[in-house]
């Protein structure tokens, strides 16, 4: 277990291969561009992917080869601003969205600058990420705090715009009935998107029965734990329990399991829209029948995209959202690498780690 250095003046948590992670002295960013903003990060959540990382040193063709900052779930205290930042000002709070992209390419032009192929996103090789004393973000990518959103909240928002991200590509409207496979925290941030576009009955499932008991309380309307039968019996158990005789408007996989996606597909109705979140296996078996003669919309969703992040800046700061539900405990930076160790033994749904003092 690393010890963190009191006096240092940008202490970073870095990860230097698997299982191997300290805390770092790194020099304190200088602002070169005139548009960006220097920040003292506050909080930071604790991802899946970082957790990744520091278990196997790499996702997919991402790889740690050199030592690398963890963390991207962040909110944080404006420290110092370029000359030509217009709307924030030295003790302003934002929220940090850790992904900037090129700005110049197709993908970016389109809207979709979440596709960039030059995207620099924090904590992910060989960008460093936000669990450090400072951090520097352009002026766009900081979100400013309402006064009625607190900085832990506002570290929550990443995770959330994922959700409206993904519950945005299944065209979620009112009325619809959606399902929400995985009820980890992105899967239980879809439900909760998904309640406040409109849906009228919102279904979680998983195989952790207190995943799904929280679920309920936080944003479901129904659980189903499936059973060890087939997909096609999972989902046929689904439309009899929920009264969907035809099968559901919307499913989101939000857990990557195979068995999960292939019975999202067979309980979807015909012309229903179907939307992978989560990140499983690169090849699985996949029902195509059932797909095209359903003639069902399918598509891929990754991280966030233009308006993403201040929709779920909205829906926290209007009241139709509470983060706060989804944090277990807040820990000090110190703690850091303990709180990793929670995450992946599934002993909290968020932990949120505390800026270096």
């Amino acid at each position: 277990m690393p010890t963190e250095t009191q006096t240092r003046e940008n202490n970073s948590f870095v990860l230097r291969g698997i299982k191997d992670v300290l805390f770092e002295d790194r020099p304190v960013p200088k602002l070169t561009n005139p548009h960006d903003v220097l920040l003292r990060v506050d909080f930071t959540g604790i991802c899946g992917s970082d957790v990744h990382y520091w278990q196997h040193g790499r996702i997919g063709h991402f790889v740690v080869n050199d030592p690398m900052v963890l963390g991207h779930e962040s909110a944080g205290t404006v420290f110092e601003v370029g000359s030509a930042v217009k709307d924030l000002k030295k003790g302003d709070r934002v929220a940090m969205e850790p992904g900037v992209p090129c700005r110049r390419c197709v993908r970016c032009k389109e809207g979709n600058y979440n596709l960039c192929f030059e995207m620099a996103f924090a904590a992910t090789p060989p960008y460093d990420g936000t669990l450090a004393k400072y951090y520097v973000l352009p002026e766009d990518f900081c979100h400013k705090l309402p006064d009625n959103v607190s900085l832990e909240e506002g570290a929550l928002c990443e995770p959330l715009a994922v959700g409206v991200h993904i519950t945005k590509q299944a065209s979620v409207r009112q009325g619809d009935s959606v399902i929400v496979f995985g009820a980890g925290p992105v899967g239980l941030l879809c439900a909760a998107v998904a309640r406040a576009f409109g849906a009228k009955k919102v279904i979680a499932v998983d195989i952790n029965a207190e995943r799904l008991e929280f679920a309920k309380s936080f944003a479901a309307d129904y659980t189903f734990i499936p059973s060890k039968v087939s997909p096609q019996e999972n989902a046929q158990k689904i439309k009899d329990e929920f009264d969907l005789p035809i099968g559901v408007d919307v499913a989101i996989d939000a857990s990557g399991a195979a068995p999960s996606v292939q019975t999202a597909i067979h309980v979807l109705r015909s012309g229903g829209r179907y939307v992978q979140g989560g990140m499983g296996g690169d090849e699985i078996t996949f029902p195509i029948m059932a797909a095209c003669t359903k003639e069902l919309t399918v598509k891929g969703s990754f991280r966030y995209g233009s308006g993403d992040y201040q929709n779920a800046l909205d829906l926290v700061s209007s009241g139709q959202i509470d983060v706060k539900k989804l944090i277990s405990r807040k820990v000090s930076f110190d703690d850091a690498e303990k709180a990793f160790e929670d995450v992946k033994a599934g002993k909290a749904i968020k932990v949120l780690i505390e800026g270096p003092k």
